[in-house]
């Protein structure tokens, strides 16, 4: 691991301080939008715009890596993003920011694409996982770190702002004067949806909605704690439970992922995330009930994602699982996209506690539908994949590197 680290500190340096802004941003948007009066489904545009963006960008990225290279693009996007940031407090207007949110998701999935592609670069064979793993933590460290930041400024003032801004334009530093070559980029033409579906039913299914369950815990959370009357420190405690969650239960369902019936744990997984957030629909003013729905809620949807992964690479042939990830994650960010916009109009016409109905009804809706599958169809009789873990806010290439290590473990089982 020190052999790892020592070789890629400074990317993984760089994406610790990305994901600080990141995270913070967000949390502050959605603070500081109650600031200004804005709308509970005003805030749902804004917030969903975000993965709009995201969407793009996974399609748009990679042709302008290939025109212009990885250091322009990646400059060129750093530079929107910390432009947009400082934008936010000047430009108080619920249809601006959400044009603004467009480009932030469009300029972070740009960047992941490009660091991902340079971590790849930087990996071995016998290192790829353990860099992977690490990548992974260090984006979940940083937004849960980043909300401990929203305690040291004011959200109706610029510096909290300029805060993330800095942060931001930091990362690259780190990153730009530490890469050696630029590598080759290359990405795999998607798979057609509806292949995919004849394949996976059960895997594109759960994509999109757990694209919806992932979008409303990062987008519309802080928006769920302005609307609730907690406080500045509660809504940071409350946002924060979602990812500290992931990080607890990422390697342990992992674990048993390579070890059960995948469908059996999508299921399980999805009825705790659905029991989480109806306990909390009952008992929504109470805050030690709610940080813990969000911990459970967290802790089962994120590693879910990976789950999905690897249970649709059990259907595929070897060379068709890299060109599977591209459509898993176009239905992922159609969830997302639809996720924050579903949740603002529930939490209007319920109140603060339809942010938690919407994540019971897609976490319902996914554990009903892995039922329904069980009866389809039986146990896949080739093991093709191993569990890799993989966050929701990855893009294509960091998912076709866990493709890549779920790939090379297969073939080290099967020659045993």
């Amino acid at each position: 691991m020190l052999l790892v680290l020592q070789g890629s500190w400074a990317l993984l340096l760089g994406m610790l301080f990305l994901q600080l802004g990141n995270g913070l941003q967000g949390t502050l948007l959605g603070v500081r939008g109650e600031i200004e009066n804005f709308s509970t489904f005003e805030m749902s545009l804004v917030m969903s715009a975000y993965f709009i963006g995201f969407l793009g960008a996974s399609r748009l990225v990679p042709e302008l890596i290939r025109r212009v290279g990885h250091v322009r693009v990646f400059a060129a996007l750093a530079s929107f993003i910390s432009a947009v940031l400082i934008l936010y407090p000047l430009l108080v207007n619920p249809w601006i920011w959400a044009g603004g949110r467009v480009i932030i998701g469009f300029c972070f999935c740009g960047v992941y694409i490009t660091a991902e592609s340079w971590l790849n670069n930087a990996a071995t064979n016998e290192n790829r996982g353990q860099l992977l793993s690490s990548y992974m933590i260090v984006q979940m460290a940083g937004v849960v770190a980043a909300q401990l930041l929203l305690l040291i400024g004011d959200p109706g003032g610029f510096e909290l702002f300029v805060l993330i801004s800095v942060l931001v334009s930091i990362s690259f530093a780190p990153i730009l004067l530490s890469i050696t070559p630029t590598p080759a980029f290359e990405t795999t033409k998607p798979m057609s949806i509806k292949k995919l579906f004849t394949t996976s039913p059960l895997g594109c299914v759960g994509m999109f909605f757990l694209g919806g369950i992932f979008s409303a815990q990062f987008g519309m959370a802080p928006v769920f704690g302005t609307n609730a009357g907690l406080s500045l420190s509660e809504i940071s405690t409350f946002v924060a439970a979602f990812y500290i969650g992931a990080m607890v239960f990422q390697l342990p369902i992992g674990w048993l992922s390579d070890r059960m019936d995948r469908r059996i744990l999508i299921v399980a997984t999805s009825a705790i995330g659905f029991m989480a957030a109806l306990s909390a629909v009952v008992v929504v003013d109470v805050f030690l009930i709610i940080v813990g729905s969000a911990f459970f809620i967290g802790g089962m949807s994120n590693p879910l994602y990976s789950l999905l992964i690897a249970y649709t690479n059990d259907f595929l042939e070897y060379d068709d699982m890299a060109s599977a990830s591209g459509g898993l994650l176009f239905l992922n960010g159609l969830g997302a996209i639809s996720g924050p916009l579903f949740t603002g109009y529930l939490m209007m016409k319920m109140g603060p506690e339809g942010f938690f109905i919407i994540l019971a009804s897609l976490s319902g809706l996914l554990t009903v539908y892995g039922l329904y599958r069980m009866t389809q169809r039986g146990i896949s009789d080739v093991d093709t994949s191993s569990y890799a873990t993989v966050v929701p806010t990855a893009s294509v290439v960091a998912v076709e590197i866990a493709q890549e290590i779920a790939l090379e473990a297969a073939e080290e089982m099967n020659e045993i």
